[in-house]
């Protein structure tokens, strides 16, 4: 702590700080990919929050003096980003999603799925965002994806299934924050296991997709993140088969099946060859996001319910 203190004494404004953070993130080699990708922009983060300034702070006041009570504060969660290897957003108990804050611990993933650019879209040509009914987010988590989904559809229900208590309570807990109690049901189930028999007019997804070889070589922030929300087998596919087995059975005529799988992209395409997905494009590089309508769905349900897994 004398340390800091010694530190904290030299550096004077917010650009300091920041500076100073970013080299000793470098300087001790640690990951981003929780919301930044960068030892600049993940130190530029962690300060503000601790000093309880908006991410949108109008540049002249980077160089405003802070008292020594602020820059401790600072300096003090550089620390522990650095000894605890924890993802910025576990420190602050805050992550962004599609533009809103959410309340994260490590009970969920952190939000960083790029099916936010496709919510805010409102998956366009597939859906009209008034017409509609019902959605259903599988493995919530947060609960990010069925906030913004909500927000996206006005006149949507939205169903919040996941498997764990503890990741519906973060999600119970963020529908509140963003009041949306009367829209955002958060549900305990198992992909399909434990939802009523009803129909969507969307399900979308950010499931479990993390392959065995990929799962073993994650940097120690991920391993801070529930190891049951990655690791889905050998192949990555574990989730994504059942998914995918049993959704044209929950679609209503004219609904998609939106799902996210990341680097597990080739995995599917060689398991269902057949299948005509659709990879959606993002503006800023992201891939590994497929789309199937209903139809589709129907037309392939032999294939979908017999995905070879990969030995």
């Amino acid at each position: 702590m004398a340390r800091l203190e010694q530190v904290a004494e030299s550096l004077l404004t917010l650009t300091d700080c920041i500076r100073w953070g970013a080299s000793r993130f470098n300087a001790a080699g640690l990951h981003f990919g929780h919301g930044t990708d960068n030892a600049l922009d993940e130190a530029f983060g962690l300060a503000l929050q601790a000093v309880h300034l908006p991410f949108d702070l109008p540049p002249r006041y980077l160089d405003a003096r802070l008292t020594l009570e602020e820059r401790l504060a600072i300096l003090r969660l550089f620390d522990r980003r650095i000894r605890e290897r924890r993802p910025a957003a576990y420190l602050t108990g805050e992550a962004w999603f599609a533009g809103l804050p959410f309340f994260v611990d490590d009970r969920v993933l952190i939000p960083r799925s790029p099916l936010a650019e496709w919510i805010g879209r409102g998956f366009a040509p597939w859906l009209e965002a008034a017409a509609v009914g019902r959605v259903l987010d599988l493995g919530t988590g947060s609960g990010c994806i069925a906030i913004a989904c909500a927000l996206a559809f006005p006149e949507a229900e939205v169903a919040a299934a996941d498997i764990d208590a503890g990741a519906l309570a973060v999600a119970t807990r963020n529908v509140a924050r963003h009041h949306l109690e009367d829209r955002v049901h958060p549900v305990r189930s198992d992909v399909y296991d434990g939802l009523p028999p009803l129909r969507y007019d969307l399900i979308i997804s950010n499931p479990p997709y993390v392959d065995a070889a990929d799962l073993a070589a994650l940097p120690p922030e991920y391993r801070h993140e529930p190891r049951h929300a990655l690791a889905a087998g050998v192949d990555g596919l574990d989730v994504v088969r059942r998914i995918l087995a049993g959704a044209a059975a929950r679609l209503h005529p004219g609904g998609i099946l939106v799902v996210e799988v990341g680097n597990s992209a080739e995995a599917v395409a060689r398991a269902w060859s057949e299948v005509p997905f659709t990879w959606l494009a993002f503006e800023h590089g992201e891939d590994g996001v497929f789309l199937l309508t209903a139809e589709q769905l129907h037309d392939h349900a032999a294939a979908l319910g017999a995905g070879r897994a990969e030995g």
